[in-house]
């Protein structure tokens, strides 16, 4: 009587989209690793940055502080997926509010750029009336700085930003796509409202328990005037900049050309950092002190910049991310001391 051996199941094969997925984790994470081994050799003991608002934390330390917030982007990240787990936007859908894919792969090379161009121009404006060169941050945003930011080249900062970042592209694709093909609608509002809350919320309980933000200081006076002008002022130069130019347009040609969301929410972290290039604390003077620069606007803005269009991807809101995520947490409650300094407001 014939044997036969029992039949071995094969293993599991994965889709091409979930090869795709894990390939990008792969290299993400392999980047990562690489970056803090370039920051912990370049970096010596100490980092060349002026960053009062840190402390005389150890370059290793400084590390240690960028990997625990990625850690934390991370969950963050795991958050808006299970509060978005039954009403994501479908992958090809937001997809489809990108042209196709050629027009799209043209569109995106000249948004990245007009994005170059941006930069280069608030560098030289910035300079030519002896200020800090103009990124999606006001000089002293976040890690504070040792030098004075004086209120004109505050507002200029805001109203370049606004205008080259946020009406200029907004006037040139809002004549060609809708609304809803910009990011710029929501689909269910009570949910985007809970997300948004939840996000928020979280972050808050975060930036209070790590930071112990300066704003508790300030009194009733610094706070009626401060908090409004802060609001204001990081919405018209940080905030609307980066949703229109990133989160409006470059997130649904991302995902058009790559297919894929791991992918989309890396490059839009990659692009949220670069778009930080001229932050004051970055030193450029010497090869590595310029690789410690790029490294740790990389460990800044990399896992924020991700959040924001994770986010945006699950909701196909661009406006979930301004309030969950930017304009009130962390820019007004980390910023509002640094504006009430600059505007001399006691």
């Amino acid at each position: 009587m014939p044997t036969t051996t029992p039949r071995q199941d094969s293993p599991p094969t994965l889709r091409p989209r979930d090869r795709r997925r894990r390939r990008v984790i792969v290299i993400t994470l392999l980047g990562w690793v690489a970056a803090n081994a370039v920051a912990l050799a370049a970096a010596g003991r100490a980092l060349p940055f002026d960053w009062p608002g840190v402390g005389d934390r150890s370059a290793a330390g400084q590390v240690l502080d960028a990997d625990l917030r990625a850690l934390e982007a991370l969950l963050i990240i795991a958050l808006a997926y299970a509060l978005t787990r039954r009403r994501a936007v479908p992958v090809p859908e937001l997809a489809a509010r990108a042209p196709g894919r050629r027009a799209a792969l043209r569109e995106t090379l000249l948004l990245l750029a007009y994005g170059a161009c941006g930069l280069l121009g608030g560098f030289v404006l910035a300079r030519a009336f002896g200020w800090h060169p103009f990124g999606f941050h006001l000089a002293g945003s976040v890690f504070g700085t040792h030098e004075h930011v004086a209120p004109a080249e505050a507002l200029t900062w805001a109203c370049y930003n606004a205008a080259v970042y946020g009406v200029v592209p907004l006037l040139w694709f809002g004549r060609r796509h809708p609304a809803a093909a910009l990011n710029l609608t929501s689909r269910d509002r009570r949910a985007d409202a809970r997300l948004v809350a939840v996000v928020l919320l979280v972050e808050s309980v975060v930036q209070f328990a790590a930071l112990r933000p300066a704003i508790v200081g300030l009194d009733g006076a610094q706070l009626a005037l401060g908090v409004p002008l802060t609001f204001a002022l990081f919405l018209l130069g940080a905030v609307l900049p980066a949703m229109v130019f990133i989160y409006c347009l470059l997130v649904p040609r991302f995902l058009r050309l790559t297919g894929s969301v791991a992918a989309t929410v890396v490059l839009g972290g990659l692009t949220y950092a670069a778009m930080h290039l001229w932050d004051a604390w970055t030193v450029f003077d010497s090869p590595g002190h310029a690789a410690l620069s790029i490294v740790f606007l990389l460990f800044t803005y990399v896992p924020p910049g991700m959040v924001k269009t994770t986010l945006t991807v699950r909701t196909g809101n661009a406006w979930v991310h301004v309030w969950a995520y930017h304009a009130l947490v962390p820019h007004t409650l980390v910023d509002t001391p640094h504006v009430t300094h600059v505007f001399g407001i006691r």
